[in-house]
């Protein structure tokens, strides 16, 4: 006998706690999947590590965004050879004041990952399932199969396999992804590489791009506001490398305008003679009605004479 769905009436769904909202504050959802995306050398990989760094210690994320539950973070790296892996993430704990040797971020040594071979899946699953890591880092996605990311039947069950770690281990997902050729103009989402599924796919994405030598970084959530787009940088101190956020400068403070008052003295105080109001309005480029009331306050408090319907100031 076929049994009915379960179903539950919206009120008695749970509720979940703020502080169980975010992984990295305003950045990436609890137990989020998404993407890190952009064009190629536009530091995706220094991005998901700082992500990573961050999620591990409970450092803020770029120095900014902080992290309310920190827990131990599962990397796969595959485009980098380990000791370029372990110096990144030096830098980046050197940057966010964190010690290395204490800090649970675990990197699988294996050559390769293959999320399309069943083997691999199952390696992949029962290495989260023995870490429980808070977040799963894989960078980058064309190196992880070998099917073709432009059909969308092919790239959908790799992400849904992805999609059942995150919900049954509760394990946020972050998969490094790259954009399209040619694609710098188009919206962050449309400018990933491959099938719309992998758009689609993501409860947290982040973008960057390079704009002349700015490199932005644009954040969007399937269930939050988005945050307006960031301008970052990579930054050296000595041998060291990290992201950091470049602080827009502070606004020169905008000059005051001049009153109309103001600007009735002062065009009055270059003519030589009394003026009629059409010449002294033309004169001040100004409203005739601003200019009557200007004109009707200075001439009560004594500081412009009018004779005979001309306008001057007094002696």
């Amino acid at each position: 006998m076929i049994q009915a769905l379960p179903v539950r009436r919206a009120a008695e769904l749970g509720v979940r706690a703020p502080e169980e909202r975010w992984l990295v504050e305003r950045l990436w959802a609890e137990r989020a999947v998404g993407i890190v995306g952009g064009e190629p050398k536009c530091c995706k990989s220094f991005l998901a590590l700082d992500v990573a760094v961050s999620v591990a210690s409970g450092r803020p994320c770029l120095r900014r965004y902080p992290v309310e539950r920190p827990g131990p973070v599962l990397l796969f790296a595959a485009e980098d050879a380990l000791h370029v892996v372990r110096e990144r993430v030096e830098g980046i704990c050197a940057a966010a004041g964190v010690g290395l040797d204490a800090l649970p971020l675990h990197v699988i040594t294996a050559p390769t990952v293959r999320l399309d071979l069943a083997r691999d899946q199952r390696r992949l699953r029962r290495t989260v399932e023995q870490l429980r890591p808070r977040l799963l880092v894989l960078d980058p996605f064309v190196r992880l199969h070998r099917v073709d990311e432009n059909a969308a039947a092919e790239v959908a069950p790799l992400l849904a396999y992805l999609r059942q770690i995150e919900r049954e281990l509760e394990t946020a997902v972050l998969l490094v992804h790259h954009a399209k050729k040619g694609a710098s103009h188009a919206r962050a989402g449309q400018a990933l590489r491959g099938s719309s599924e992998l758009h689609a796919w993501g409860d947290s994405n982040l973008y960057l791009r390079r704009r002349g030598e700015a490199l932005l970084l644009a954040v969007e959530h399937r269930a939050a506001a988005p945050i307006d787009a960031l301008a970052i940088e990579l930054r050296a101190d000595g041998d060291a490398l990290a992201l950091g956020i470049v602080e827009a400068p502070a606004a020169e403070p905008s000059p005051e305008l001049p009153t109309p008052q103001e600007r009735i003295e002062a065009t009055l105080a270059q003519l030589d003679t009394p003026v009629s109001r059409k010449t002294l309005r033309a004169a001040c480029r100004m409203r005739a009605a601003t200019l009557g009331q200007a004109l009707n306050d200075l001439v009560d408090q004594g500081r412009v004479l009018v004779r005979h319907g001309r306008y001057c100031l007094p002696p």
